[in-house]
């Protein structure tokens, strides 16, 4: 009988992928027999049949399409913020979407600054390019607000969301829409790939720090999953009049409206073939800017319903073990010590906001 044995590649991927689990692996080893012990103590004083949803695909067999015969209309929502180069750039590759014949679209731009620093772009873009384009003001600086009143200025009968520093490919609508009627549900999620106009250093790379996790066409996601950078929904789903997204939230406004719409009985799924990309600007290399937006999380992930007695535990258990493993990571390489100090960052800010205490004040993390 013959054995395969590894290569040195697989070993070294074999051992990164070990050195990079094994902290949280302890954190939950630490934690678990702990909130075990709450679990049950739970159970004895709550008699509930209710689940949470599992993640699942739905059976297309079994789906019908049910949306009306008359060519439907997409507002695509941009909410923006002193970005005008990025916007521009992101207009510009708008104007090349593949509609096939099975829809139409417009754009609407919600500018979060006051001073309107995104009224140029958009004025030049409107009269150089046939497709329509509003523009309208959120003067309050809140990305929950901007998005609400991107949808009030919208007419469309579906509701896409991109953010400003992103670019679509051609097809990123029409395989939203597709996905949306093959699998007739509320709306539909797609992949964001990381995109570097200039060569960032290299732990930044072996970090992959922007790299997000992608899943197959069709699974039906949990709110955790959900995300307004690159979304396509149905119209219908919102009331009229309604403010869908909630300005409490400074940042995971879209998570908890996933969750409130997942909880209202509506489905969403995820496309792999709809595709943006987010440009990396140099000023998110810098580990201050890692460090304040994961302060930032941290910070609004105690607005999430869950978050009770396990995971402050685990918040508590967390911090200790990341801040004795940081000399290790250090020696690991400054992509692991990145990894381990924005963990830290999530938790400490996380334990501050159940204190009181708000580490970053400012609206957006800009720098």
């Amino acid at each position: 009988m013959r054995y395969a044995i590894p290569s040195e590649r697989q070993w070294r991927v074999q051992a990164d992928r070990h050195l990079y689990s094994w902290p949280s692996r302890l954190v939950e080893l630490l934690v678990n027999p702990v909130c075990t012990i709450l679990k049950q103590q739970k159970d004895l004083t709550r008699v509930s049949g209710r689940r949470d949803p599992d993640v699942s695909t739905i059976d297309c067999a079994v789906v019908h399409n049910t949306m009306s015969l008359k060519t439907n209309h997409i507002s695509v929502c941009i909410c923006t913020y002193k970005r005008p180069l990025l916007l521009g750039r992101l207009l510009r590759e708008l104007v090349h979407q593949e509609t096939k014949g099975l829809f139409t679209y417009s754009i609407v731009v919600a500018d979060n600054d006051y001073l309107q620093s995104a009224k140029a772009a958009v004025s030049e873009f409107a009269t150089s390019c046939l497709v329509p384009v509003r523009y309208c003001v959120e003067p309050q600086q809140n990305i929950a607000l901007a998005r609400n009143k991107a949808i009030e200025t919208s007419d469309g009968d579906f509701i896409a969301f991109i953010d400003d520093d992103e670019f679509p490919t051609m097809r990123w609508l029409l395989t939203s829409f597709q996905a949306c009627n093959k699998y007739n549900v509320d709306g539909v999620v797609g992949p964001v790939k990381r995109h570097f106009d200039e060569q960032p250093p290299t732990w930044v790379i072996k970090g992959r720090f922007y790299e997000r996790p992608t899943y197959r066409t069709g699974l039906v996601i949990d709110w955790q999953r959900g995300r307004t950078n690159n979304v396509l929904l149905k119209r219908g789903i919102i009331p009229p009049g309604a403010q869908p997204f909630r300005p409490e939230f400074r940042t995971g406004e879209d998570q908890d409206f996933f969750r409130r719409m997942i909880e209202q009985g509506h489905t969403f799924i995820w496309c792999d073939e709809s595709v943006v990309f987010e440009a990396v600007l140099p000023v998110r290399w810098r580990r201050s800017f890692m460090i304040k937006r994961a302060l930032l999380q941290g910070t609004n992930s105690v607005q999430h319903p869950g978050c009770g007695a396990r995971n402050v535990i685990k918040t508590i258990v967390a911090i200790v073990v990341y801040t004795i493993l940081l000399p290790i990571a250090f020696l690991l390489g400054q992509h692991k010590f990145m990894k381990l100090v924005i963990k830290l960052a999530d938790h400490a800010g996380r334990l501050l906001a159940l204190i009181g205490v708000s580490p970053i004040k400012e609206q957006y993390v800009t720098e």
